[in-house]
């Protein structure tokens, strides 16, 4: 089993964050250019939510609303999902599913050290059962 430490150990621990004051305009600014689906949002070193592009879908381009002009405390996700360390991937997998939600943030210490998101999840797994066929592989072959 893959836990959220290997998993960050392998990818870092980058999180990209905005303030909830900021305009939802300069959160997709980010997103795009970071090649992210989502940010933390954050009030100081607090974690109060957060924003993915399906928020932005849903809940300004559905609704008419502008970009520039609804901020992201406005549209975000405040009930947030986290996780700690040691959980497993395939722990992570399940609870995104039951959640319907496609990120989740990393909490040590009370302090936000990364985020797992389920392309991470599932890339990880991928190569972890690749590994595995290509050793069946060889000992099956002799080598």
């Amino acid at each position: 089993m893959i836990t959220v430490r290997e998993l960050l150990d392998r990818k870092g621990g980058v999180v990209w964050t905005i303030a909830p004051s900021a305009s939802v305009f300069d959160a997709i600014k980010i997103m795009a250019e970071k090649g992210i689906g989502a940010l933390v949002v954050k009030e100081g070193a607090e974690l109060v939510g957060i924003i993915s592009e399906r928020d932005y879908a849903r809940k300004v381009v559905l609704e008419g609303r502008s970009s520039r002009d609804t901020s992201c405390r406005d549209i975000m996700t405040e009930k947030v999902c986290v996780v700690s360390t040691d959980r497993t991937l395939d722990e992570c997998m399940v609870l995104m599913t039951e959640k319907r939600i496609r990120h989740l943030p990393v909490i040590e210490n009370e302090r936000l050290i990364g985020i797992v998101s389920i392309g991470d999840c599932i890339k990880a797994i991928v190569s972890k059962q690749e590994f595995i066929i290509e050793q069946l592989e060889s000992y099956i072959r002799g080598g």
